[in-house]
């Protein structure tokens, strides 16, 4: 079988993402102390969201790890680089859950607004708002190649946005008294958290499911291979990711003449520089067929 394994892959060391778990720690403390002497259901919800948040960068930093340190063995083939797909479903999961608590408990609040100890709110949403730019920053890098990186990434970019909400708020609260605004907050928060987290859990869900990358139609992969020479039929074409790095297809190929196995490595070859230029497949694995009896649909669906 011809095969192709081309890796040009950024390693991530997930070092900036301990130091955003130690801040986010010190935020949550805080925040959720603050939150209950000063009565605002805003800072609370920030803090819920803050451990919330926590729990998951811990989850992407093992799942990090894992991707980067484990080997592959004979029981785990591919080694440990599903890790960080399946912990970027957890926490856009865990993003939709809070975002709908949050939401629920803005709703109550609506109706029986309190006053809220504003000083303490602006000065732990403004250490919010420090502590998460910074945090934001370290990850913005990793976050445009890794999914992993970038669900962490838009946690901290929401708790960001959310400090700066809670911090607004609270001066509204402090010289215009509009306590109503911190249910209306934590509301817009609530969805927002909801609305950046679909896009991340679909896209997870996908890769789990060996989906075809949205970027590439396996009709267009099976066209560009027939335009090689001596190819006849392309069929029981797999293409899925393992994760958000790269591409994989594997496929059976239908030769028009009894070729040498050289030849053969020479067509793989072109095909697989071909593949990874337009459509950035970067592993390929073909079986070679001439004049076999089987099924010769796209798509086996046994």
């Amino acid at each position: 079988m011809g095969h192709n394994h081309a890796h040009h892959h950024p390693t991530i060391t997930g070092k900036n993402l301990l130091i955003s778990i130690v801040l986010n720690i010190i935020i949550t403390i805080a925040q959720l102390i603050g939150g209950f002497i000063s009565g605002s259901l805003a800072l609370i919800s920030d803090a819920v969201h803050n451990f919330s948040d926590v729990i998951s960068l811990i989850i992407s930093y093992v799942a990090n790890l894992l991707a980067n340190k484990k080997k592959r063995t004979k029981t785990s083939t591919f080694g440990y680089k599903r890790a960080e797909i399946i912990a970027a479903f957890i926490n856009a999961t865990s993003l939709i859950i809070v975002g709908l608590f949050l939401g629920y408990e803005a709703i109550i609040r609506f109706n029986s607004t309190v006053e809220i100890k504003s000083d303490l709110v602006i000065w732990l949403a403004l250490l919010g708002v420090l502590a998460n730019g910074f945090s934001v920053l370290l990850l913005k890098k990793d976050a445009a190649h890794n999914i992993n990186m970038k669900s962490a990434y838009l946690h901290l970019l929401v708790d960001m946005l959310t400090s700066v909400a809670v911090f607004i708020g609270g001066l509204l609260m402090k010289y215009y008294e509009i306590y109503w605004i911190d249910a209306l907050l934590t509301l817009l928060i609530s969805i927002y958290l909801i609305y950046i987290s679909w896009e991340i859990l679909l896209k997870s869900i996908r890769i789990l499911m060996l989906f075809a990358p949205e970027h590439i139609k396996i009709d267009d992969v099976a066209k560009e291979v027939l335009k090689v020479k001596g190819i006849k039929n392309i069929h029981h074409v797999h293409i899925w990711q393992l994760n958000d790095a790269g591409s994989h297809l594997e496929a059976h190929i239908e030769f028009t003449e009894d070729i040498k196995l050289s030849e053969f490595d020479i067509i793989c070859a072109k095909i697989e520089q071909d593949l990874l230029e337009k459509f950035q497949i970067n592993h390929c694995n073909f079986q070679p067929e001439f004049i076999r009896d089987d099924k010769k649909d796209l798509i086996n669906q046994d």
